[in-house]
């Protein structure tokens, strides 16, 4: 089959002025006028803007035709390492337990109940296989239970968008009660008496600022607005304490946050406020019996310190240390039940939990052994438990689940990820190292290879990395690289600064003025694989998604010649042209991730320094697949189209430039578990086509 010439797009100028520069976009057409009325209804798109995309997707199929049977291949090897019939470890809550299954066959989750403790048959709550029949895309979003379990509240997205329709059914039926609300975030959370129940609206900018009450029987119109958030660059989400006795509303930002309480016994009242909002002052709280526990920054605790506070009085003059700020040791998270707190932790990039005793005070750590894994808390339900769940993987290590009974501090083994096809992690290796940056500090890096790959200089290499909004890489077992490293790949995390991985220190030295650290970061870890003799110059496939494709952006401008190829899914890669328009649903809450280049001007001469988009030159760049969804509302699909418009109209490479754009997804890809490997599979092929291990495996 010939291949066809690559798409051009026509070059359409517009010129803005900002803080004296001039900015010039040829292609800035490709974002449709009528992008809100697209997210919600593709169809809307503009046929100049669908004949461009569809004019890309044609070439890169022609492109990779030649890899339709190791596609084939690669995705019966992704789909042979799943449980096609998996089923979650039942979570007790009152008379049930509930937990989620698939079955054979199927590409959507089935949520399920059991009498508590009993091993009868399964009551079906919610069938996604059934639910999606009939539609392209199809994505579950919140699914909640009143307190005396006869109701369900569910929610889906039906085309990628994140635009969720909520509706309500009787636990057992397969019909949903007259109450659908549209354009929901999702989520709800019921008041004791689960006759209303609380959630949050996004606007036609999908900004979430609306927080309402929703009685059942009643018309989305007349719910009642509990919360207008009158700034749009906060985000606001509504949850439920585990203890259940209030209900949350959360206002935050990426740097400061507020709460406001709701008895869940008293739902029509009020929403109280525990604290006001300080610019750069962050807390989230549980409820443990009598008092407020929260997780805050206060006081100068940059890692996080937990204090208590009287459900009465909550103002922070009477916040009270109940775990002490200590620098460097990062307070991820915590739980509070009815005899014990109990928090996840990182220090220098690995995780623990610490369980403490209320009433004594005393405190005991789980922790384990390997160089690098990950450790998290498992699905819990109930506030009155001595039992604790939690997960545990590596990168060699399979997914694990314990009930941990903290009072005998035995652990029982739940489950342990199965691989069909077949696993001995005695095959495999499992490092943690650290690269030197460019200025001393030493970036975690985390690797996975084959016993017996060669680390002599001659292994390709598949560096992946993110680094922003303080989002942290586990080093956690994925099924899906297996398919590298059995190729002869060594697998690569690099956990640079943007991510919490060294506290929230690692955070702030990668964001605002110090955004190209993360950037700066990545090519060092890449120098010093190389340097090790883990892989050479040339031959390392990079590859981010969403702000980690802002960062493959950036290395493809920056340091083109040690990379082979970039993998940019969804990528953010017109920084600065998003951070410019105020419409964008994720615009205003950007600005402290990133500054607000319409007011400063010293933000905008820094975004424009890094901005993918804006710095592409005429010079050679490695082989790039770009992968973007039509009904992103996080990266919207004209980042990556206008990217690769610019870079064919440059480069002075003859090296691969594919454009995928999926016409019928969000930022997630495909719905459907299986739809979803392949996706993975044609990312592999494409990072093997261009290695050269095409025909490895």
């Amino acid at each position: 089959m010939a291949v066809p010439q690559p798409p051009r797009a026509a070059r359409r100028p517009r010129t803005e002025t900002w803080h004296g520069y001039e900015k010039l976009d040829d292609y800035h057409w490709l974002k449709a006028a009528n992008w809100q009325e697209v997210m919600q209804d593709p169809s809307l798109l503009p046929a100049d803007i669908r004949a461009y995309l569809e004019a890309e997707n044609a070439y890169h199929v022609a492109v990779m035709a030649d890899t339709g049977a190791l596609q084939e291949k690669l995705f019966a090897e992704l789909k042979g390492r799943i449980k096609e019939d998996d089923t979650t470890v039942p979570a007790p809550d009152g008379p049930f337990d509930y937990f989620t299954s698939y079955v054979t066959g199927g590409q959507q989750p089935r949520f399920c109940r059991r009498p508590r403790g009993q091993p009868g048959p399964e009551q079906l709550l919610l069938d996604g296989n059934a639910l999606a029949k009939g539609r392209d895309y199809f994505r579950f979003g919140g699914v909640s239970n009143t307190p005396d379990h006869s109701l369900i509240a569910w929610s889906f997205d039906g085309n990628g968008s994140e635009f969720f329709e909520l509706r309500v059914r009787h636990a057992g039926s397969d019909t949903d009660l007259p109450d659908v609300l549209h354009n929901t975030a999702g989520g709800a959370a019921w008041a004791a008496d689960g006759k209303s129940f609380f959630y949050t609206l996004q606007d036609p900018n999908h900004r979430p600022l609306k927080t309402y009450r929703h009685v059942l029987g009643t018309p989305q119109s007349a719910d009642t607005l509990v919360h207008d958030e009158p700034d749009t660059g906060k985000f606001t989400d509504v949850s439920l304490t585990m203890s259940e006795k209030f209900i949350v509303i959360g206002i935050h930002d990426h740097d400061t946050s507020e709460c406001r309480v709701i008895d869940a016994a008293r739902p029509g009242a009020a929403p109280r406020l525990i604290a006001p909002r300080v610019d750069g002052g962050e807390y989230d709280l549980e409820v443990w019996e009598d008092r407020f526990i929260l997780r805050t920054n206060a006081g100068g605790a940059e890692d996080y310190k937990l204090v208590s506070a009287p459900l009465d009085h909550p103002s922070t003059e009477n916040w009270a240390d109940l775990v002490p700020h200590r620098p460097g040791v990062f307070i991820v998270g915590f739980i509070a039940l009815k005899r014990w707190l109990v928090r996840l932790e990182r220090e220098n990039a690995l995780p623990r939990i610490v369980v403490r005793d209320m009433a004594s005070g005393e405190e005991h750590t789980i922790a384990f052994d390997e160089e690098a894994y990950a450790l998290g808390f498992g699905e819990m339900r109930e506030y009155d438990t001595d039992v604790l769940r939690f997960t545990y993987s590596s990168m060699t290590t399979p997914a694990q689940v314990f009930d941990y009974d903290m009072r005998s501090r035995a652990r029982r083994l739940r489950k342990m990820q199965e691989v069909p096809s077949g696993h001995d992690p005695a095959d495999y290796v499992t490092r943690r190292i650290f690269a030197p940056a460019h200025d001393g500090e030493t970036i975690p890096v985390t690797l996975l290879y084959r016993k017996g790959t060669a680390l002599d200089g001659s292994s390709p290499l598949w560096l992946y990395g993110y680094g922003s909004y303080g989002i942290s890489l586990p080093a956690s077992f994925n099924t899906n690289i297996l398919s590298l490293v059995n190729r002869g790949f060594v697998y690569a995390i690099a956990h640079v600064r943007g991510g919490q991985e060294k506290g929230r220190r690692w955070y702030k030295m990668g964001k605002l003025s110090l955004k190209q650290n993360t950037f700066r970061d990545f090519i060092s870890c890449a120098e010093h694989l190389i340097r090790e003799r883990f892989t050479a110059k040339g031959q390392i496939v990079a590859q981010g998604g969403s702000a980690g494709g802002l960062l493959m952006g950036a290395v493809a401008n920056m340091a083109p010649g040690l990379f082979g190829a970039i993998v940019a899914e969804v990528p953010f890669v017109d920084a600065l042209t998003t951070m410019l328009d105020d419409t964008l649903p994720l615009t205003p809450p950007e600005w402290p991730e990133w500054g607000n280049p319409i007011q400063d001007k010293a933000a905008y001469e820094n975004i424009l320094a890094y901005s993918p988009y804006d710095r592409i030159e005429a010079k050679d760049y490695p082989h790039i697949l770009a992968v973007a969804g039509l009904t992103d509302p996080r990266v919207t699909y004209w980042e990556p189209a206008k990217w690769v418009a610019k870079l064919r109209e440059r480069k002075t490479d003859s090296n691969l430039l594919l454009l995928k754009t999926n016409m019928g997804a969000g930022h997630g890809g495909a719905s459907g578990r299986f739809d979803r490997l392949k996706e993975v599979a044609f990312v592999y092929a494409f990072g093997l086509k261009v290695a050269g291990r095409a025909g490895a495996g």
